[in-house]
């Protein structure tokens, strides 16, 4: 788990930068700063997404993950969370980048794909990179929305760190096409994060997140159909 480690230890480095930085951006540049950020997101998204070779398989997994998380209340459960963890002397927009920071760093393909490398081939490599990428968009998250940001690093811990321990039991069906949809999935939802962003729109990407998994039982269902 060192490349996770190093990850999260990158979004609390990066984001208490943009704590100290916070004070001193007025209002208009870091609006203008989180409008870049959303830009780039859904470039990274689309990027991802058109990874995909099987269109259908991303389509059902977004889908169903929509229909769990709706009717689990998954998104408004987290909002929730965040609000509790908040408390009354943080500012209001705690919630919203906890949430924020969260989805975009562990939805992404990268999040996926380093932390199976990591747990099966003992490569840090895509992680380390991840690194670098979440520690300064945390710097920027956290100049805009505050605290909150630095404590996303604590699920892309359980997460990238799940999935790495959890990789070398999964390898059996964790085949290239399957890693390579369950990235699909998963950049389609940091377009979402990007697209929030953005203020185009408010997409409750939590409620969809188990999209990211669902590749690996729709392959194996197809598989024997």
């Amino acid at each position: 788990m060192i490349g996770t480690l190093v990850n999260a230890g990158a979004i609390v480095v990066g984001g208490a930068f943009g704590l100290l930085i916070k004070k001193g951006l007025p209002e208009r540049l870091v609006s203008g700063v989180m409008k870049a950020l959303g830009l780039f997101t859904v470039f990274i998204g689309v990027s991802g997404a058109i990874e995909s070779q099987n269109a259908l398989i991303v389509v059902l997994s977004l889908v169903i993950a929509t229909l769990i998380g709706a009717v689990l209340k998954l998104d408004d459960r987290v909002v929730r969370l965040g609000d509790r963890l908040r408390g009354k002397n943080q500012s209001s927009r705690f919630s919203e980048g906890l949430t924020t920071a969260t989805l975009l760093f562990i939805t992404g393909a990268m999040a996926v794909t380093g932390a199976i490398s990591e747990g099966i081939e003992g490569d840090y490599s895509l992680l380390f990179t991840k690194a670098v990428m979440d520690g300064i968009s945390a710097l920027l998250l956290a100049s805009a929305f505050g605290a909150g940001v630095l404590l996303s690093a604590v699920p892309v811990l359980l997460f990238q760190g799940g999935i790495s321990l959890l990789a070398s039991l999964l390898a059996p069906v964790l085949t290239a096409e399957t890693i390579v949809e369950m990235g699909a999935a998963g950049s389609i939802l940091v377009i979402g994060v990007g697209l929030n962003l953005l203020g185009a729109t408010k997409v409750k990407v939590f409620d969809s997140i188990l999209a990211v998994f669902l590749p690996i039982p729709l392959l194996l269902l197809f598989s024997l159909l």
